[in-house]
């Protein structure tokens, strides 16, 4: 089975700058987090505030999605906690 993402909830992580999201691969549930900077590399306009950020999150999700299935992909089985990073979106 592939990985999809049939919960929309996200969660703002203050002290680290990022939002958490989870995907399923099957039965196993897969973490990922996207960092402030790569929010702010998609969404130039992002403030850096929870709702700023959650907003971004949200009108980049189908984008963000497609970075975590490839992310995910490349490194299957080696882990259960990915992070997307601004030099990710280079690739």
């Amino acid at each position: 089975m592939s990985l999809v993402f049939p919960n929309k909830s996200r969660s703002f992580e203050p002290a680290q700058q990022r939002v958490r999201f989870w995907g399923h691969d099957s039965a196993i549930e897969i973490t990922f987090f996207v960092e402030a900077d790569a929010l702010l590399r998609m969404v130039p306009d992002t403030s850096l505030d929870e709702q700023g950020l959650l907003s971004a999150f949200d009108r980049m999700s189908a984008h963000i999605h497609d970075m975590a299935v490839k992310s995910y992909n490349r490194d299957r089985g080696r882990s259960h906690v990915y992070v997307i990073a601004a030099r990710d979106l280079q690739n």
